[in-house]
């Protein structure tokens, strides 16, 4: 008979404060996430710059957290959704 255990590679992922990331690091993290959303599909184009500079505006309000994740050792953003 097979039994699961959690062992220790079943971790919750941790929330990265984005204040504690030096400012090329958070760019790179945000860089990363914008570049792996895939692609828009609006009127206009809009540039890498302000696609990050809209992440990082959206982290330093609490609208979005930095979330890594020890199982998988990856990075992601995760955006909240707004409240009408």
């Amino acid at each position: 008979m097979y039994i699961a255990q959690m062992d220790e590679s079943d971790q919750e992922p941790v929330v990265v404060p984005h204040g504690e990331l030096a400012p090329e690091l958070l760019r790179a993290v945000v860089e990363s996430y914008v570049l792996r959303e895939g692609t828009d599909y609006g009127e206009r184009e809009i540039s890498l710059d302000v696609k990050v500079a809209r992440v990082i505006t959206q982290l330093k309000r609490g609208e979005a957290q930095i979330v890594f994740d020890a199982d998988t050792e990856t990075v992601s953003i995760v955006k909240f959704p707004r409240c009408r």
